[in-house]
């Protein structure tokens, strides 16, 4: 992953009258890196976007990918690819025939059979649009978006609908492009996907920046949490506790590996049945739930 920033905002602000979607937001996406952008419903994810593809007019605040303003579309648009998550394609055309006409149009250079075959569409070429399946055409608008192997890739909720081979195989795809040099930027509610692969994540709400960085950084602002029972007559556990009802208890903590250590040395020494026992660290999902509840 390279220092070179390819995408550059800085200050940026949009509103729609009184509303105020994006508040003074500031931050760079490096080249070569998967970089998630997250948020709650109504974060203004949407928003940001459609300013950084050059859809939208920023109302105030700078905007720069590759360097240009993204409403110069003539230099800017043949290097992106979008994955939407509805691409209204034309449900009259076929497979092959939807890949070669986006492709045209986003003046990028490929072949269709390769690119279907990325997609793994090679089977469906001659099927109709209207024909295909809700996984199939979520296939298809990956296909269009990777089309010409593009600098920056945006793809907005690219899993939904699939089954786990085709979700396996698309991350496939984006890791072959990202070791060719491309730029990803993510949207998703699948935090699970976020959590694996984005090198940096940032989290929105209300419009706002929440909280940045790498999955580790942003779950260690949380404690870990360790999960057993324990009999009704067993001795006090040795760390600070919270119960639950039949013999649960929970332990939030800072430094997971050596309460953990210490829990389960008591458990052996004082013969005490440690069950139904979970530790791990801080999820994407906890954060998401310490942003809510403010």
């Amino acid at each position: 992953m390279s220092s070179t920033a390819v995408i550059e905002v800085e200050g940026l602000n949009l509103a729609y009258g009184d509303f105020h979607a994006v508040r003074d937001l500031s931050f760079e996406v490096r080249q070569g890196e998967l970089y998630a952008l997250l948020g709650t419903n109504g974060a203004g994810k949407t928003s940001t976007l459609e300013v950084i593809e050059g859809h939208r007019a920023a109302t105030s605040g700078s905007v720069r990918v590759f360097g240009r303003s993204p409403r110069n579309r003539n230099q800017t648009r043949p290097r992106m690819g979008i994955m939407l998550q509805e691409s209204g394609f034309s449900p009259d055309l076929t497979v092959r025939e939807t890949v070669h006409l986006i492709g045209r149009l986003s003046r990028r250079t490929d072949n269709v059979e390769r690119v279907l075959t990325v997609a793994e569409l090679q089977h469906k070429a001659t099927t109709r649009v209207s024909q295909l399946s809700g996984g199939e055409k979520r296939r298809l608008d990956f296909a269009t978006a990777v089309y010409g192997a593009p600098e920056l890739i945006f793809l907005d909720e690219p899993t939904t609908g699939l089954d786990i081979q085709s979700r396996d195989a698309l991350w496939d795809a984006v890791d072959r492009l990202r070791e060719d040099g491309s730029t990803v930027v993510l949207t998703t509610h699948y935090l699970e996907e976020a959590q694996q692969r984005a090198d940096r994540i940032g989290l929105m709400h209300k419009g706002e920046f929440h909280r940045e960085g790498t999955v580790a950084e942003l779950t260690n602002t949380l404690p870990a949490v360790i999960h057993f029972r324990l009999p009704d007559d067993a001795p006090a556990p040795p760390l600070q506790v919270t119960r639950h009802d039949h013999g649960g208890y929970r332990v939030e903590t800072f430094d997971l590996e050596q309460d953990l250590r210490t829990l389960l040395n008591w458990a052996h020494s004082s013969s005490a049945p440690l069950t139904e026992l979970e530790a791990g660290p801080t999820r994407l999902d906890d954060i998401f739930r310490s942003i809510e509840r403010g």
